[in-house]
């Protein structure tokens, strides 16, 4: 239809209406069309005390940088922080279903198994609680991104080895990105700790930051 608006003879034609109403289309299809491409989407942060600023000023955790990043690389995204202090893999999985159908998200992160690990919860459980999470997300065609983490030796070499390498088996299996450890760079250096030694401070979640966003970046773009 607006081919054949161009394709008018202007000569022949005494019907400018016509004309104007054309135009008017054209103008009204390239507007739609933007707004189309650059329509905001969803993504939502399903983590514990790590992606809920636990004891941070607000705006200063990975999470909220990741806005300020979104919007530096010009994708337009909506950020819904849904983690909590405390959360374990089985409280993400009691959330997550109405999350996804509230908020419905186009990317999901999920940062969890932490305090499931630090509590010395069976690894089966925390396995099977991150699966049921992540074909939750899947099955509304949401991109998935597992973040990895690791706990302190003193828990057992056999446990904490299965319990980090249970997020690269789980990605796999689900063709899901993987952000392989959060705290890289950060867990060996007391200085970036607040004084519960458990939670980072302020300066090292830009390190966080980048340890998610290589592994985020093709997911946004899918």
């Amino acid at each position: 239809m607006l081919m054949n608006c161009w394709n008018l003879n202007f000569e022949q034609t005494q019907n400018w209406q016509r004309v104007v109403r054309c135009l008017i289309l054209t103008v009204v299809f390239a507007l739609s069309s933007t707004a189309a491409h650059s329509a905001t989407k969803t993504l939502l942060v399903l983590g514990d005390s790590l992606s809920a600023e636990y004891g941070l000023v607000r705006g200063t955790g990975w999470v909220a940088l990741l806005e300020n990043r979104l919007q530096e690389n010009r994708l337009s995204y909506q950020v819904i922080n849904a983690s909590i202090s405390g959360e374990t893999t089985s409280g993400g999985k009691a959330r997550i279903e109405k999350l996804l159908a509230m908020h419905k998200p186009n990317v999901v992160i999920i940062e969890l198994g932490g305090n499931d690990a630090l509590r010395g919860l069976s690894l089966k459980a925390t396995e099977d609680n991150l699966r049921f999470m992540i074909s939750a997300a899947q099955k509304t065609k949401a991109q998935v991104l597992l973040v990895g983490m690791r706990i302190p030796p003193n828990y057992g070499r056999d446990y904490t080895e299965q319990f980090f390498s249970l997020f690269a088996k789980l990605a796999k299996e689900t063709q899901s990105g993987l952000a392989p450890f959060l705290l890289e760079g950060v867990a060996n250096d007391i200085n970036l700790f607040q004084a519960d030694r458990i939670h980072p401070l302020a300066k090292a979640h830009p390190t966080m930051l980048n340890n998610v966003w290589p592994h985020l970046q093709p997911l946004l773009k899918k």
